[in-house]
């Protein structure tokens, strides 16, 4: 069995749910066969989300961490390339919180790279039908914050553990707007365990598009 830790976020800005944890949640009670997985919910805080992640792989023991946040206004799932290290806030994060220009890790590398085979996931998700594009950007909010915060960890204390980042779109009772985008959770959590399935199995991946121009 391939111990996998999913993490989704509290709700933030004002929202009643937040479609991350909807989702993540669904796909631990029914995880795919040979998968085990566990789930955690994040606040919506910089510094108290990594924490919280950090105690939660203590626990679990993962081998893969797929930690999912909500991208309001983005019309698939979208698996993240890379995490940069800054963080900068556009609004505030659910303890009022506004950093501006500071460093995750100070010191640490500008950036890092997905450990997950990013474009095989795509794939998968894709050829279940679903929306899905490589994204490379995860923005500056706590999202990223998390993304970074993993990375950092499984660089330089699990180098035996493999991670990322996945945002997914609006659930549909978010939207008022009906022009704006959203996904069920119900489809959300399929792909979340394509996603998992494909990372489990795969340490290559696959060799495809997926830039983007701007």
């Amino acid at each position: 069995m391939t111990r996998v830790l999913l993490t989704g976020f509290a709700p933030f800005g004002g929202e009643s749910l937040n479609p991350s944890w909807q989702a993540v949640r669904a796909a631990a009670a029914e995880p795919p066969v040979g998968i085990e997985v566990s789930a955690i919910e994040l606040p919506c805080v910089y510094g108290a989300s990594i924490a919280v992640l950090r105690a939660a792989i203590e626990e679990a023991r993962p081998e893969i961490v797929v930690c999912v946040g909500q991208a309001g206004g983005r019309p698939d799932i979208t698996v993240e390339r890379l995490a940069v290290n800054v963080d900068d806030a556009r609004i505030p994060d659910a303890s009022g919180a506004e950093p501006i220009d500071e460093a995750i890790v100070p010191g640490g590398p500008a950036a890092y790279f997905s450990t997950l085979p990013i474009k095989a996931c795509v794939a998968a998700v894709r050829a279940a039908g679903l929306p899905a594009s490589v994204s490379n950007t995860a923005g500056t909010f706590v999202c990223n914050h998390v993304f970074y915060g993993l990375a950092h960890l499984i660089a330089t204390e699990l180098p035996g553990v493999r991670g990322g980042f996945v945002h997914v779109p609006y659930a549909p009772e978010q939207v008022v707007d009906r022009s704006q985008p959203s996904l069920p959770s119900e489809a959300v959590t399929r792909a979340l365990h394509e996603i998992a399935r494909t990372a489990a199995r795969t340490r290559t991946d696959i060799r495809v598009a997926g830039g983007a121009t701007h």
